[in-house]
């Protein structure tokens, strides 16, 4: 379990960690039980980051605290989410094309604009949480966006048959899953409250759906995309007063 703790914390971050040998399906499939715990020190990493800056002008303070947060994930998931933007602007309506366009490295305009329009989401909540000092709320707001992929795991077909993806979801532990998604939402309702919750799940319904109608399931960067929404959601309906 040590070991799969370490490969969810190289995966999903640029922390140093201890190296890991002789990896094999079954702990990569294990890891995926601890992204929850990786978006709290995640998030925990922000709060403090946010309580050493806040010395300076609050924009800047946010925009620092965002900087942060880029860098300890090394822009994993904004990538999945600019490849999904190219995707379902350039698809046309086709899951093969679709497809194609996600696998080309090269960012399109649609994919620089929603890229830009999230992070200045992200940028706007971080400076409502830091004037209101908030800072709490940080802490599972990575987390929750975290969970959003083992939900996806759990309720959506895996649709490419090779890469890392494809190992985490044949292998992935059914009941343990499902235990860790509860105990991360009862954790998050109670950090951010219930109707905040319930919003982000139904957006995470409403992302899957649109998955299912243009390509009949999930990819690695449909996780990703989904990942970057869910926390910039997470964080406007945690400030909507």
């Amino acid at each position: 379990m040590q070991q799969a703790f370490w490969l969810a914390v190289q995966f999903l971050t640029r922390l140093p960690t201890p190296k890991t040998s002789m990896v094999n399906d079954c702990q990569i499939g294990v890891s995926v039980l601890f992204y929850p715990v990786v978006g709290l020190l995640i998030g925990c990493l922000l709060a403090i980051f946010c309580l050493l800056v806040q010395g300076v002008n609050q924009y800047l303070q946010a925009a620092l605290v965002l900087a942060f947060w880029v860098f300890l994930t090394g822009g994993l998931h904004l990538d999945g989410l600019a490849d999904c933007a190219d995707a379902w602007a350039g698809g046309l309506g086709s899951r093969e094309r679709s497809l194609a366009i996600m696998k080309d490295p090269a960012a399109g305009p649609i994919a620089v604009a929603i890229l830009f329009l999230v992070m200045l989401v992200k940028w706007s909540a971080l400076i409502s949480l830091i004037s209101n000092q908030e800072f709490i709320k940080l802490l599972v707001v990575p987390m929750m966006g975290r969970l959003s992929i083992l939900l996806l795991m759990l309720s959506t077909s895996y649709i490419r048959e090779q890469g890392l993806g494809a190992i985490m979801n044949k292998n992935l532990p059914m009941m343990e899953t499902w235990l860790v998604v509860l105990v991360s939402l009862i954790i998050c309702i109670w950090m951010l409250g219930f109707f905040v919750i319930v919003s982000v799940c139904l957006l995470i319904w409403l992302l899957r759906r649109i998955a299912l109608q243009r390509l009949g399931g999930v990819t690695g960067d449909v996780y990703g995309a989904v990942l970057e929404i869910v926390e910039a959601a997470t964080m406007v309906f945690a400030v909507w007063k």
